[in-house]
Parts: structure tokens; C-alpha cells; sequence
């Protein structure tokens, strides 16, 4: 019998002046101005795409039990609060006591697992991940397991980006399994031909007998909330320490280590890479590339990942929304 899947997203409004006014209360310790709340807006800036994630799930995923909608507590104007399928979460109303106000995401991913009325099988989506070409059940869960990709790639040592989480994601991962010698106990997962090309990465990487990375698209990940609740067991204190760090630090953990967790017991399904792509719109060619990419559905899912180099975030909009409106016209049940 095919599992019921729920799928996860968190979502915040950067331009609510009351979160961010708290936002700052807490890092600064004091009133901020309201210059200051002004330009903090174009940081959480919204491209306004949200409503044509929703029209996607409808569209080309219908075989999804529930949205579970992590939130502060704002919610989007034209949402449909009323729609069955969905279930707004409120922070208060899964994460744990002492933990709460909270700005970091890594502590929210770390605790979906207490979501009231989640399914065993869930689909974790950021809001810049979107599906736009039909999908079935089993490109996220096979035989009651999640679709992955096992292949290895270094950690990208990059000084803002998400390294040293990675890092320590892998530290646990690879001091709990006896580092890659005891992955290849799975190793037709490992070197599974799916994986094309991508499967190189691994193969160069044999020699070594611990875990440098992970091969990441930035695509939505398929998580056992099991696996969840085996991981807090194994390293509570770890997993507690970032739930109670109110914003991201260097030596938080963060969802990523329940994917490593899942790929390192061998308790996944090996799942092409090609079913998603990640796009940027710094240049007008990035720009083009996504929006062809959207028109074209080249691919399952696509992330159209936002950036600060980003001049024009209007244009962006304009564009990105054109080229969502070609495949997804029609207004989805999710909105009013």
C-alpha cells in the first residue's frame, strides 16, 4: 500500500515590520529605528512567486495527502486557510518549550518531526524549490523509503556560505557509521548507475576513508519522520544546542544531518540528481536560463535561488512570474 506523504514548508513575511522589529530586539538589545526595519524589508525581500509553488503542488503532485505551512504566525493575504489539504503550523504549536521566539530556520527543520498530525513520510521544500512538471509519489518515496541521490562531493568552503554546518552534520554522521568504510556496506546504492555522470564524484573520492561531503542540488528532501526521532535519540544535547540558538550560528546542525543520517544506514531508494536543477538570476542569461526552464519544464523541480547581487529584484519578479503563469494559468484551490 502506497504511504501517505505530507510535504513541509516554512515561510516568513520579510516586510511584517512586527517580526522584524522583535527580530531586532532580540540581536540588539535595544529600539530599532524605523530606517533601519526599512532596509532589514529588502533582506526577506518576497518575489511574490508563492501562490505558483501551491499551483504546482496542486498541479503536479496531486497524490499529496497534506501542506503542513510553517509560519511566525503571518500568512499571505490570498491564501485559502479553508483548503482541507491544508495545515498551517504556527511555531508555537510544534517547537520546543524555552525555544520560542526563534530566527533561525535550522532550529525549525530540526523539530518538523513534532508538527501535530505529520505523516511518517514527508517532503521537506524550501519556498524557492518549485515543481513544475508532473511527478509521481514514488520520485520521493519508493518501497516506504526515500528517493536520494548518494554521491559524494566536498564540503564548499565557502566563508558565508553553509560549510560549517555541513561539516558538522558530517562529523556526527561519519563518527556514528565508522566513516565511509561502513557505508559501503550499501554500495550498489552508492554506485548506483543512476546517478550518470555524477557518479564520478564518488568514484574519485573511494580512496578516502571518511566523508567530505555531499553531492546537494538544493532540492526539496524526502525525510521518515523515524529517521527524525532516531537522530534526536542518538545525539539530544547537539540537536537541542542549535533548537535553543535563537539565530544561525557556525556550530549549528541543521536538517542536513537527518539526509546524511538516511544515506549513511542505507535506508534510501537511489534517485537520479536530473530530476532537479537550482537557477540563479544574477545576470540577464541566468535570468533566462530560469524562465526557459520554467516554460520548458526541463526538469521535475527547479530552485530559483535568490541572491543579494540581485539589482533588479522587480524585473526578476516580472519575468519569473510570466514564465510560471505559461504552465501554471489557472488559480489552485490554496488560494482565495
Amino acid at each position: 500500500m502506497r504511504p501517505k506523504i505530507d510535504i513541509v514548508i516554512p515561510w516568513v513575511d520579510g516586510s511584517d515590520e512586527k517580526w522584524l522589529k522583535e527580530k531586532f530586539m532580540y540581536s540588539e538589545g535595544s529600539e530599532v529605528p524605523d530606517e533601519k526595519i526599512a532596509d532589514a524589508a529588502k533582506c526577506f525581500r518576497d518575489w511574490g512567486l508563492l501562490k505558483y509553488w501551491f499551483r504546482g503542488i496542486e498541479k503536479f503532485a496531486p497524490w499529496v495527502r497534506k501542506v503542513h505551512f510553517v509560519t511566525y504566525g503571518h500568512l499571505p493575504e490570498w491564501l485559502n486557510t479553508e483548503n482541507p489539504k491544508l495545515h498551517i503550523v504556527k511555531h508555537t504549536d510544534f517547537m520546543p518549550e524555552g525555544s520560542l521566539p526563534t530566527y533561525n530556520s535550522r532550529a525549525l527543520e530540526l523539530n518538523i518531526h513534532r508538527i501535530p498530525g505529520l505523516a511518517e513520510h514527508f517532503v521537506y521544500f524550501n519556498d524557492d524549490t518549485y515543481l513544475v512538471k508532473k511527478t509521481k509519489a514514488s520520485d520521493f518515496f519508493k518501497r516506504g523509503l526515500p528517493r536520494d541521490y548518494a554521491i559524494l562531493s566536498p564540503v564548499n568552503p565557502n566563508r558565508f556560505g553553509t560549510g560549517a554546518v555541513q561539516i558538522y552534520d558530517l562529523e556526527i554522521v561519519n563518527d556514528h557509521f565508522g566513516g565511509f568504510d561502513a557505508f559501503k556496506k550499501n554500495k550498489k546504492k552508492w554506485l548506483s548507475p543512476v546517478y550518470g555522470v555524477q557518479l564520478f564524484r564518488t568514484i574519485l573520492m573511494l580512496p578516502f576513508k571518511k566523508v567530505f561531503g555531499f553531492y546537494e542540488r538544493h532540492l526539496p528532501n524526502s525525510y521518515r519522520k523515524s529517521t527524525y526521532e532516531e537522530v534526536w535519540r542518538a545525539e539530544p544535547e547537539v540537536l537541542m544546542a542549535t533548537t535553543r540558538s535563537r539565530f544561525k550560528k557556525k556550530d549549528n546542525v541543521n536538517q542536513w544531518i537527518m539526509r546524511y543520517w538516511q544515506l549513511a544506514s542505507g535506508k534510501f531508494i537511489p534517485r537520479s540528481p536530473n530530476i532537479g536543477y537550482s537557477y540563479y538570476s544574477r545576470t540577464k542569461k541566468d535570468l533566462d536560463d530560469a524562465c526557459n526552464a520554467i516554460i520548458q519544464q526541463k526538469k521535475k523541480i527547479i530552485c530559483i535561488n535568490d541572491d543579494k547581487g540581485i539589482e533588479d529584484v522587480s524585473l526578476c519578479s516580472k519575468r519569473l512570474s510570466k514564465a510560471f503563469t505559461t504552465i501554471l494559468p489557472e488559480k489552485s484551490s490554496f488560494e482565495k
